[in-house]
């Protein structure tokens, strides 16, 4: 199993898994041009991505989705609620699935589970080879111990650290923008997500990524100080994905990563 991210902010997001010969894109939250030129940075043609997933249908998650699946004739999967809000037009072929019920798509299996985020029905996913489990776990305001129970047991972790509540508070977003932020269907601050490390067993965990910061309400060096509080001695390998280029691919093998 291997992953990378093309992007991760409130700009644009994307993130490729590949096990074997699938390779999964979630989410696409760039143009049709972009998406390409990023996914052609990491040695992936356009056409060999199998499937497109969606969390929600907010625009940095699906605006491409649309037409890069027109154009590539990828598979589209997303929830019936996300499907009823989706404006983007018509997919190359369009898949529902249940946030409680775990499928396969090829040589992957994919476990979803249900987030609060004020999204008509988002989701986030567990993604695994049969032997090795990767957690997405972006844009939910609050922890659920639902969420807590899909992200037991993981070798990989993609942790939502997208805001430090005082540089919110002291921010440039008006009121509203700061409410929605901050509340219980908004974004994970810095220390809700260290919060969440905190109530799972880190066991196995040997990569974690800390990924969707906000550009003007906190700071990498800020993110990366509370996770590694929050890893306390485990040792584990600490990334952040960034709005221009995310991260490059990383390979998990024999419970450790490989070197890029």
């Amino acid at each position: 199993m291997r992953f990378a991210s093309l992007g991760s902010g409130s700009h644009g997001n994307a993130t490729l898994v590949e096990v074997r010969a699938t390779c999964l894109m979630i989410d696409c939250g760039f143009s049709c041009k972009e998406t390409e030129k990023r996914l052609q940075q990491l040695g992936i043609s356009p056409d060999s991505i199998d499937a497109i997933l969606v969390t929600h249908e907010h625009s940095d998650h699906i605006s491409g989705v649309a037409r890069y699946s027109r154009r590539h004739g990828t598979p589209v999967w997303m929830t019936s609620g996300t499907e009823a809000m989706h404006q983007g037009g018509e997919v190359a072929e369009l898949n529902i699935f249940n946030s409680h019920q775990s499928f396969s798509i090829g040589d992957i299996e994919i476990q979803p589970f249900p987030v609060p985020h004020d999204a008509r029905e988002p989701c986030q996913f567990v993604f695994s080879d049969g032997q090795y489990r990767l957690g997405l776990l972006t844009d939910t305001g609050s922890i659920t111990r639902h969420m807590v129970e899909a992200l037991e047991g993981l070798d990989a972790l993609i942790l939502e650290f997208n805001h430090d509540p005082d540089m919110l508070a002291d921010g440039p977003y008006p009121l509203g923008l700061k409410a929605r932020v901050s509340g219980d269907f908004g974004h994970l601050s810095n220390a809700q997500a260290a919060d969440l490390l905190g109530r799972l067993d880190l066991g196995r965990l040997k990569q974690l990524v800390a990924a969707h910061l906000s550009e003007k309400n906190n700071h990498p060096e800020l993110a990366r100080e509370h996770v590694e509080n929050a890893l306390g001695g485990h040792n584990v390998d600490i990334y952040i994905a960034d709005q221009l280029v995310g991260i490059p691919w990383k390979n998990l093998i024999q419970n450790r990563l490989l070197p890029n």
